[in-house]
């Protein structure tokens, strides 16, 4: 690497000086009104499988739980009766659970993916807004008249929700019998197309998991934002030329002291994100 390209490494954008004087400028952003966090733990779910993979749930002994996944997540937002300005934000969330099926002792096991789900409802503040939003890049829609009637037509504009769900941490797994008769949720059309087939809700055996997981709900609007401005972002860091030699790679990573020489003590965790809010 060239000294240039040493010397502007160190600093990769502009830097604004204390001294140097800035210019206010309106930009349009997404201003979150409202959010909360929660960690949840989600006992005990049951998983789904397609019509073939709940045949060998039926006949297992035994199973284990490799890993889980968010596979996707349904958002829907509804104005709270009486409340207003207060929106509840309903998600659906759809786990992808990779289960090792063993039928016998000692047998090897048969590994096949199944479903969960788990529903989620937060009540946040979203405030009011009456107006109506169009830009350039809108894609003409079908005019509804309910829009026009103002007996049964939304008060103003609903905010944007947004769920942000961390990895799931799996943390039990199991072969139970169905005591009571188990009801198939609903199952969004990608989903179903995920797994092949459509899935079976279990008749005499069923495999249970219990998951953990954070998540983040938040509502937000599109509002204009008065912001001081610097300067542009020039970027001033060149960009580093591919190498062919793994030494040279390698060589750049830093050597991991702390795998070798593990701390001592406990990090201050005070900074951490509390999660205690009104997520149900």
């Amino acid at each position: 690497m060239s000294e240039v390209s040493e010397a502007l490494d160190t600093q990769p954008y502009n830097v604004p000086n204390e001294d140097v004087e800035f210019e206010p400028v309106c930009v349009d952003v997404d201003r979150i009104y409202d959010s909360c966090g929660a960690k949840d733990c989600l006992r005990d779910l049951t998983v789904f499988f397609t019509a073939d993979d709940q045949q060998l749930v039926e006949t297992a002994t035994a199973a284990r739980i490799t890993r889980a996944s968010v596979l996707t997540t349904t958002v829907n937002v509804d104005g709270v009766a009486f409340h207003r300005g207060y929106y509840s934000v309903d998600a659906g969330l759809y786990f992808a659970v990779f289960v090792e099926l063993y039928t016998a002792a000692g047998s090897l096991p048969t590994t096949v993916t199944g479903l969960a789900t788990f529903s989620k409802r937060a009540v946040l503040y979203g405030s009011d807004a009456n107006v109506k939003s169009f830009s350039s890049e809108d894609v003409p829609a079908k005019i509804d008249p309910a829009d026009f009637n103002f007996c049964t037509a939304e008060s103003g504009i609903k905010p944007k929700a947004e769920v942000q769900v961390s990895f799931p941490m799996v943390l039990s797994a199991g072969v139970a019998p169905v005591t009571v008769p188990e009801i198939l949720p609903f199952v969004p059309e990608n989903v179903t197309e995920f797994f092949g087939g459509e899935l079976t809700a279990p008749t005499t055996q069923k495999v249970t998991t219990t998951l953990g997981i954070f998540s983040i709900m938040q509502l937000s609007r599109s509002v204009q934002l008065n912001i001081p401005s610097y300067d542009f972002c020039v970027p001033r860091k060149e960009c580093a030329e591919k190498t062919d030699d793994p030494c040279e790679a390698f060589n750049k990573i830093e050597f991991p002291s702390d795998s070798f020489f593990p701390p001592t003590t406990v990090e201050d965790d005070s900074g951490s994100a509390k999660f205690n809010c009104s997520c149900n």
